[in-house]
């Protein structure tokens, strides 16, 4: 028997899924959590919005073992074609349009990731701050090191829509 993902109600809400949504076997979508359309949530990916709302912008993906969460009155914003990489967890927090998330990255309560921005492997985010729109951030805690390039923010956007591709050859090989 193969695997199934875990879509589950909780606290009086019910997930809603968009259209052309691929979520991989052993994820967990639980509660106030709205995916978009187009959206990948991959293999081991956890968004629990158990205690406020989570949001996932169209044709985003969610990579393996990745973590969504909240805080009490502090919803996770995830906007379009977002792409989180492998284990990071972004917590209560909001990633803007076109951002890259690297693996392993932490992203913290109340900060917000500007739009075109990427956030280096193992960055940790601290509460609150606030990445510019066109940044590289990196270190923990994570600092602004530069602007993106016009051609490095392009590539971010490539990125989302590799894996929107990706996902729906999944889908159909697990049908």
């Amino acid at each position: 028997m193969r695997p199934a993902p875990l879509v589950l109600a909780f606290g009086g809400h019910e997930p809603e899924i968009g259209a052309e949504v691929f979520i991989a076997p052993g994820a967990v979508v639980a509660g106030q959590v709205a995916l978009g359309r187009g959206v990948g949530i991959w293999f081991n990916a956890v968004l629990r919005g158990d205690m406020a709302a989570i949001a996932v912008g169209d044709c985003s993906n969610i990579q393996d073992l990745a973590m969504v969460h909240v805080d009490y009155e502090t919803p996770t914003v995830i906007g379009s074609r977002v792409t989180v990489g492998h284990r990071a967890i972004i917590h209560g927090a909001t990633v803007e349009d076109e951002c890259l998330i690297g693996m392993g990255a932490v992203i913290l309560n109340r900060a917000r990731i500007g739009t075109h921005s990427l956030v280096a492997a193992g960055a940790v985010v601290r509460e609150g701050f606030v990445v510019p729109p066109g940044s590289l951030v990196a270190g923990i805690p994570a600092q602004v090191r530069r602007e993106l390039t016009p051609a490095e923010q392009e590539r971010l956007r490539v990125s989302a829509e590799d894996y929107y591709r990706r996902a729906q050859a999944y889908a159909a090989a697990i049908k």
